[in-house]
């Protein structure tokens, strides 16, 4: 379980996050929603350790992140950011056995290749995987980079707008992926998410965030609720139940 406690967070004298606490389940796949500004990736950047809060504490697992070694932490939390820069010339696989230098310091076992043959076929990149990045379109880019952190092989997968740059095929492919490393592995994924469709199909809870606070968490079927919704992003949304799936209608 990740346990976030009274994390805050200030930027220039202005308050990003304030006072959020809220626990994660294990397991799950939990989205983070709520519109541009909300803290969203600031928060999912505190809890990976990527930056850290001006007060409070992360726990995942009853450790707190803030004292937990690196080396440890690497194969624990997983993190994909919004946005990627490697300056070097990578192909697809040279990128994706990143993800395995926690455990080979950059030495390749034959275990280590094998998680990184598994994560390339799980994101259907077999036949590009020589190809370098600057060959991408932007969604192969993408999903390049997800194989990357499945190839990690972490407990906790944290992934900002993963969507970015995707066709809906696999934006699919993504989260339905999301879905087996949750349900068939174990995984516990947390994302940020503005595609209020895929997290209302696709998580099991969701925290709201707004203006830095929390306004609201819970499993996905109760924020999923035209009066929660209106609260969060100040406008009405029908609901529609489509394949036991509540689908959102906000743009009539």
């Amino acid at each position: 379980m990740v346990e976030v406690k009274n994390v805050s967070k200030q930027y220039n004298g202005k308050s990003v996050l304030e006072n959020v606490s809220l626990s994660i389940e294990k397991g799950k796949i939990t989205s983070f929603i709520g519109p541009n500004g909300a803290g969203k990736s600031t928060l999912l950047s505190i809890i990976s350790r990527l930056i850290k809060g001006d007060s409070g504490d992360i726990l995942i697992d009853g450790q707190s992140v803030f004292t937990t070694k690196s080396n440890v932490l690497a194969k624990k939390i997983s993190i994909l950011k919004q946005s990627n820069h490697i300056n070097i010339r990578l192909t697809v696989k040279e990128l994706v056995n990143f993800g395995r230098f926690p455990y080979s310091q950059g030495r390749l076992t034959k275990e280590d290749k094998a998680a990184v043959a598994e994560a390339i076929s799980y994101m259907e990149l077999d036949e590009i995987q020589h190809k370098y990045l600057d060959q991408l379109s932007g969604g192969q880019k993408q999903r390049a980079y997800i194989a990357m952190v499945i190839a990690q092989d972490t407990e906790y997968i944290l992934l900002d707008e993963p969507l970015n740059n995707l066709d809906m095929k696999h934006s699919v492919q993504i989260m339905k992926v999301l879905r087996r490393l949750v349900n068939e592995l174990g995984k516990t994924v947390v994302i940020v998410i503005h595609d209020i469709n895929f997290a209302s199909v696709y998580s099991d809870n969701i925290v709201a965030l707004k203006n830095g606070k929390l306004v609201n968490d819970g499993p996905a079927d109760s924020i999923i609720n035209e009066a929660v919704l209106k609260d969060i992003y100040d406008m009405d949304m029908q609901i529609e139940e489509i394949n036991n799936h509540k689908i959102c209608v906000y743009f009539a």
